[in-house]
């Protein structure tokens, strides 16, 4: 990923909450055939290793974890993202631009392929986004259940490589950013989370939460 060192973010702990943040990843491969495959997937983003642990499943129909097993495999975390006006910026030969949060995650996938480990990854998906409904999960029927998890292909990434790029108009002059800022504060859900994000690393200013994430 092409990353100006001014828009580089390296803090584990400011990737790892941007990773859980933005957690509906792609996962980039050929598939089995050599074609280039991506596939959409939640991701549980975990605090271990040098850089962290990513887990998911397939649906086991999905050919792609096939290419994927033992091999290296991109993640991509596609964060908020916004259009720049020019009329921003008190420069007046200026272009238009975009800012927004990537994050690319690499590691070898491994399988998680025994029942016991798959629905532990299904009860934490489900405790991360509706803990209500894991006593619903747990009452159902076991031969259910056991359909269910037949039907998925677990997985697991230590990451080993990361790079994290957060363009939030760094490369431009204090008044052109609180312009930014103040634009993208009023803006889209994409523009406020934007404006959250400058106000956290660019002016060291406490973050409000109005989505839940920084």
């Amino acid at each position: 990923m092409y990353t100006p060192k001014f828009n580089q973010i390296t803090d584990r702990t400011t990737l790892l909450e941007a990773m859980r943040a933005y957690s509906f990843a792609i996962l980039f491969n050929s598939s089995a055939d050599g074609a280039p495959t991506a596939t959409h997937l939640p991701l549980l983003v975990h605090d271990e290793g040098e850089h962290g642990l990513l887990e998911g499943h397939f649906a086991k129909a999905n050919p792609h974890w096939h290419a994927l097993a033992g091999r290296e495999t991109l993640v991509v975390f596609p964060g908020p993202h916004s259009y720049v006006s020019p009329s921003r910026y008190v420069e007046s030969l200026s272009v238009p631009t975009w800012n927004y949060i990537a994050i690319h995650a690499c590691g070898t996938l491994e399988l998680i392929e025994d029942e016991t480990g798959k629905q532990r990854l299904v009860e934490e998906l489900i405790a991360t986004h509706e803990p209500a409904h894991l006593a619903r999960w747990r009452s159902q029927p076991d031969a259910y259940r056991r359909t269910m998890l037949a039907g998925i292909m677990g997985f697991r990434i230590p990451i080993t490589r990361i790079e994290g790029k957060f363009k939030l108009s760094q490369n431009r002059a204090e008044p052109e950013r609180h312009n930014v800022r103040n634009a993208q504060a009023a803006g889209s859900d994409d523009e406020r989370e934007l404006a959250r994000w400058m106000d956290r690393l660019i002016f060291n200013t406490p973050a409000t939460h109005e989505s839940g994430n920084p």
